[in-house]
C-alpha cells in the first residue's frame, strides 16, 4: 500500500495511491489517491469515498516527523572509502531536525554559507509506534514502511564543523517522498534493491542496498536502544557511493526499486 500525503489547494491530506505500477515502483498514468479520514500512523486506514487523479494532485512530504530524522553516516564500505574513513564498527548515528523535510517537487535551497552541495540518495525508514530497545528481529513490528530521501549535505561545512548538525540541518536538506510503501519486508532489502540518483537526467550513484554494512533490522534496534522512537521518526539508512556536488538549476532524482521515485530541482536561497 502506498500512503501520500497531498493537497489540491486546500489543507494536506493523506490518501493510498491505487493502480499498477511498473518495476521501479512508478505508477500507471491512471493512478488515483483515494482519500483517507486521517493520519494513518494515529487513526489506521480509514478510506474515504473520496477520489482525486493522481496527476491532479500536489505529493507532499508523506510524513512530517514531529520528533526526528535519524541519519546513518557511512552505511556502504564504498561510499566510506570515497570519503576517506573507515567503516565505522557500529552505525555512525547523527540528527535532521524535522525542519528539513520537504516533498516531491520542492526546491532544496542552496545556502550562501556553502559553496559544495551534495546530494545523498537513501532508503527512508518511518516507524509506526512508539518503540525502545527493539530487538533486530522484532523490527517488522515498528516499521510502518518505507520512501525514498536525499540526504543533502553541504560538504565543506562537514568538514570544517567536524560534527554534522549545520551541515545537514539546513531548512530543505531532506526532501521525503513520494510516498510510503507498506508492503515491503526489511529482508527485500537485504536481498538488493536498485538506488540509483540522477543528476539532470545522468545516473550519478548505482547502488543496491545489498551492500549496507548494517541492515534495516540491525539500524532499528541500534538506534532504539539509544533513544525512543515515535510515530513517524524516520531513519536515513545511509548512501551508496558517487555523492557529489549539485549547483543551483540542477534537477536530482533518486529511486528506489519497489518504492518509485523523488525528484527535487536545486535552487538558491533568498
Amino acid at each position: 500500500m502506498r500512503i501520500c500525503r497531498f493537497s489540491t489547494g486546500e489543507e494536506p491530506r493523506f490518501g493510498v495511491v491505487t493502480g499498477e505500477v511498473d518495476e521501479f515502483g512508478q505508477p500507471a498514468d491512471d493512478s488515483v489517491v483515494v482519500a483517507l479520514a486521517g493520519d494513518p500512523l494515529y487513526v489506521g486506514i480509514k478510506l474515504l469515498e473520496e477520489e482525486h487523479r493522481l496527476a491532479d494532485v500536489r505529493l507532499l512530504a508523506p510524513v512530517i516527523p514531529r520528533s526526528k530524522v535519524v541519519g546513518i553516516g557511512r552505511n556502504y564500505a564504498a561510499h566510506a572509502a570515497e570519503m576517506g574513513g573507515d567503516v565505522p564498527a557500529e552505525p555512525l548515528m547523527f540528527l535532521k531536525p524535522n525542519t528539513t523535510v520537504v516533498g516531491p517537487g520542492d526546491p532544496i535551497y542552496y545556502p550562501p554559507q556553502t559553496s559544495n552541495l551534495h546530494y545523498e540518495g537513501e532508503l527512508a525508514v518511518v516507524i509506526g509506534r512508539i518503540c525502545r530497545d527493539v530487538p533486530a528481529e522484532q523490527a517488522t513490528d515498528v516499521i510502518f514502511g518505507y520512501t525514498i530521501a536525499n540526504d543533502v549535505t553541504a560538504r565543506d561545512l562537514q568538514k570544517s564543523d567536524v560534527q554534522f548538525t549545520r551541515a545537514k540541518g539546513f531548512d530543505s536538506f531532506c526532501p521525503l517522498g513520494p510516498w510510503i510503501e507498506t508492503d515491503l519486508d526489511p529482508q527485500a532489502f537485504a536481498d538488493g534493491r536498485a538506488v540509483q540518483t540522477y543528476l539532470n537526467g545522468d545516473v550519478v550513484q548505482d547502488g543496491t542496498t545489498a551492500d549496507m554494512i548494517f541492515d534495516v533490522p540491525a539500524l532499528v534496534a541500534h538506534v532504539s536502544s539509544v533513544m525512543t522512537l515515535l510515530p513517524g521518526d524516520v531513519i536515513l539508512t545511509g548512501t551508496p557511493e558517487g555523492v557529489g556536488p549539485m549547483q543551483v538549476g540542477d534537477e536530482v532524482e533518486i529511486s528506489i526499486a519497489g518504492i518509485g521515485a523523488l525528484t527535487n530541482p536545486v535552487a538558491r536561497r533568498g
